[in-house]
Order: structure tokens, then sequence, then C-alpha cells
């Protein structure tokens, strides 16, 4: 076997009273890509950190081309290759694409021989030969918010090859992508492996992982827990791996509700939009591929879109123009990004009470002992681990401050839930969770409305689905019994 490019030997690492890394080992090589997988909380991000600098190991080492090197931040590490990709893209957003693709190494010249200045046309070339070899063919003077998503994320991997980049993280690459621009990343993936890069692939996707690693690292509690190689990768082994136990089978069928409505809400301004009604006790799954007008109508119906929302309830029309408006309604709203739904640098206890001042208050001041005691409960119920009220938000695994958003309105009584792809970026045991808290709280007389561009998800737990397309409703599936995966992408595509 050939000597690994990076490798990490023996790492541990403790925060405070946590050990979030024991002993783990992985190595990687070029030319391979390992994919690294684990639940939330596992130790995934911890071990990425070390690999980026960002993180010091307490004990053991990283080792570059076979000997011990420490890296004493995230400049060592570029130095040494090492390039991270975030789940959340960071590019300038008034720059343009080639000013992004090249930052850090902007071309210079001397102006008259003495004045120094960015060469615009060494700059412009240069990141075009780079766009090009992701097969990326738009205008390197085009502003870089003006591409979406997946375009934002391959000018931030030709950022990575102006680094010249030998080992590339790239983590959860395809949470926010559809499925053909997944297929494109792939082949980007593919053929940075043939040009000798090492890639670390962090995914939750298992199916993602069987198809394009060779090799994976299982992560539970900290730990190593296997390595499996290509003919081994089988979903539901890696799946009991991750978890230490079989995680259930997600969406199980359970009696619809009574039908009461909750609500009722034009999709567009014009009559060939479409109306949607939510009824008591159901889960409304709302279908369709991202930019299809799903979210967008969430966050009309909350209060939170560009125009204020009309909104059918009890037999009169309401007016629905800020988000506080929807929650003394009723109505809780969990974002797609969890960054947009909750104040990191806060606690759980407060992140909770947050938008349920009004319910927790005693005339002039906040009733502590009934909050505490609503605190531990919903902790409990909802299983947000570890047990501590007062642990800041943004030390809390991804699934965890996703459950932390159900409490949130729980804690408030929220009749009606509108949730925007709520297992984004979190993992299968995590998902599983996520979708019996639905579960119970549509048993328990609320209603759901759930946007998702996951069709398994969404034929797994919808009573009745709606089918979205550029900010329609295109296709309805009304019955349980009819509401089935190959059901929904023939609506999709149709």
């Amino acid at each position: 076997m050939t000597t690994p490019v990076v490798a990490a030997r023996g790492v541990s690492k403790r925060f405070f009273g946590t050990l979030a890394l024991d002993d783990v080992s992985a190595a990687l090589h070029a030319g391979q890509v390992h994919a690294l997988i684990g639940e939330n909380g596992a130790g995934k991000s911890t071990l990425i950190k070390i690999l980026a600098g960002l993180l010091r190991p307490d004990s053991g080492s990283v080792e570059i081309d076979g000997a011990p090197r420490p890296l004493g931040g995230p400049r060592a590490a570029l130095a040494a290759g090492i390039v991270t990709i975030p789940q959340e893209v960071r590019v300038v957003p008034a720059q343009s694409v080639a000013e992004n693709v090249m930052l850090g190494s902007l071309p210079r010249r001397l102006r008259f021989g003495i004045v120094p200045e960015i060469d615009r046309r060494a700059m412009h070339e240069r990141a075009e030969a780079l766009l090009a070899r992701l097969n990326l063919h738009v205008s390197p003077t085009t502003r870089i918010d003006a591409l979406g998503f997946a375009e934002r994320q391959l000018a931030t991997i030709a950022r990575a090859l102006t680094r010249r980049a030998r080992v590339l993280i790239l983590d959860e690459p395809t949470a926010a992508l559809e499925a053909h621009e997944v297929g494109r990343l792939h082949d980007v993936v593919a053929g940075l492996k043939a040009d000798g890069v090492a890639i670390v692939y962090v995914s939750h996707r298992l199916n993602e992982v069987r198809d394009i690693a060779d090799v994976c690292t299982v992560l539970r509690d900290g730990r190593v827990v296997g390595a499996l190689d290509r003919e081994r990768m089988d979903v539901e082994v890696m799946a009991r791996m991750m978890t230490g136990r079989d995680p259930g089978r997600v969406g199980t069928a359970r009696p619809s509700g009574s039908g009461e409505p909750l609500f009722e809400i034009e999709v567009s301004e014009d009559d060939g939009g479409g109306s949607v009604a939510l009824g008591r006790g159901t889960v409304m799954g709302i279908a369709g591929l991202l930019g299809s007008g799903g979210s967008a109508l969430l966050a009309r119906i909350f209060g939170a879109g560009a125009a204020p929302a009309s909104v059918g309830m009890g037999g009169r029309k309401v007016r629905i123009a800020r988000p506080i408006e929807a929650i003394r309604r009723g109505f809780g709203f969990v974002p797609p990004e969890r960054q947009r739904g909750l104040v990191m640098g806060m606690t759980v206890r407060e992140n909770i009470v947050l938008p349920n001042l009004h319910r927790l208050s005693k005339i002039w001041r906040l009733d502590r002992s009934a909050i505490s005691r609503l605190i531990d409960e919903l902790m409990e119920s909802v299983d947000i681990r570890p047990r501590d009220p007062e642990k800041p938000v943004r030390d809390l695994s991804g699934g965890n401050q996703q459950k932390l958003l159900f409490a949130r309105w729980l804690a408030g009584h929220a009749d009606i839930l509108l949730l925007d792809e709520p297992t984004h970026g979190v993992d299968i045991g995590a998902k599983a969770q996520i979708h019996r808290l639905i579960r119970r709280f549509a048993e328990g007389g609320g209603g759901v409305a759930l946007a998702s561009s996951e069709t398994g998800e969404v034929a797994a737990i919808s009573d009745n689905v709606i089918v979205m397309r550029r900010g329609r409703v295109s296709a309805r599936i009304a019955r349980r019994g009819e509401v089935t995966e190959r059901a929904l992408r023939a609506a999709l595509g149709g």
C-alpha cells in the first residue's frame, strides 16, 4: 500500500467533560475517495477540523506523507494541500466568479512598471480554465451571487484547485443539491480522483457513499467502529454500524386525522396556482424539486415571505404579514437552514423560550420555575442530548439542533407546524426520531405541512401530498394508500 497523503494516528480530543474523539485513526490515499460516516455527534466534524488545522488534538498525531507534522492552523493545512469545502458554501457575494475562484492567489502585475495591480486578464483566463476542468461553463465576470448553489459550490472547489489541493474534504456536499446536480458533482469527484487528489466525503446519504466511496470509516461516539471497503458497503450494514442498533423503519402507517380544516391558502396570486388546505391530525407533504415553490409557500404562510399572506382560518380570512402574527395564530416554522431558526450563541433554554415569552410570563416577569419544568420535560420528550439546558446551541450536533426547533414549538403549544426540509443534513437515526416527533404531533391533533425534495421522505410520512412545480400545484395525491415514492416520481416527472 502506498504511503498516505495524510493520516490521523490515535487522535483524541476532549471538550470540557466530553470526549469527542477517542483514539481515532484514518488514512487518506491519493486517488481515493474516503467516506466518513456516523450519526450527528459521532466525531466527524471534530476529525475534519483537526485535519484542516482548525483544532489541535489532545493526543495522537497527524502525518503528512508518512511523517508527523503538527498543523498549527488553517494556513499550515492549506500549505500542506489540505482544503475543506464546508456544507455552508462561503463566497464573497458582491464579487465576480473569477475573483472568488482566485481569492487568496490573485495574479498581479506592475502598471507602468511600478504600480502593483490585479492582472484581471490573467485572473479571468486562469479562473476560466479551472472552471472548465470542473465542467462549469459560466462567464468569469458574472457576480457569484447570480449563480445557483451547485454552481457556487463548484466555484469553491475551483478555488481549492488554485491552492494545489492534495486532499479535498467535502462536508455534506450534496445536502442542498437536486438529483441531476448530485450526478454532476460526482463526475467532478471522479475527475479529481483520477488526477490523484485524495477526497474525504462526509455524508449522511448512505446510498451516495455506497456509489462513490472506495473505503468508508464509520464513527460512533467518538470511536472508529469499523472500516469498509467498496465490496462490503451495504446501506443496512453501514446504518447498523453507525447507530449500534437497527434504526427502525421510518414513516410507518398511522390513522388519518379528523380532517377538520386548520387553514387554507391560495398558492399564487392568479387563479391557476391552486389552493392548499391542511386538516387537523394530518401530515400534508409538499413535494417538488428545490426551487419549485414549496419553501416560498411555507415562508409566506409564516409571514416571512415577500408579501403578506391571506390565510383562511376558522371560516374567515386573516392577514399574516409578520412571523409574530403567525406565532400568535398557532403556527410554528422550522426553516431549511438551522442557522436561520436558532440563535447559536444562546443556550438551549433561551432558544426554546425565545418565541414563547408571552406564554411563559406571569404579569410582568418570567415564570422561571414553570420554564425549568417545561424545558426538562421537552428535552426528555424530544431526546435532546446532552440533557443540559445551559449548553450553547452551537455546541449541539445538527440532529439535536433540529430537534430543538421542534421543542420550541411544542413549548408554545403550536397547532400547525410548517416544516421546510426538516431532516436536512441529519443522520439516519436522528431522521427516524424527527419523523416520530412529526407523527406524534399529528396524532395529538396538530397539523403538519412538510416540504421536502426527498420523495422517499414525503411518501413515508405524508397522509396526502401536493406536488409543486414553478410555484404552482401540478398534482395532488389525496389518500395515504396512494402516496408512494413511485407515484411521487411519476407526478414530478409528468
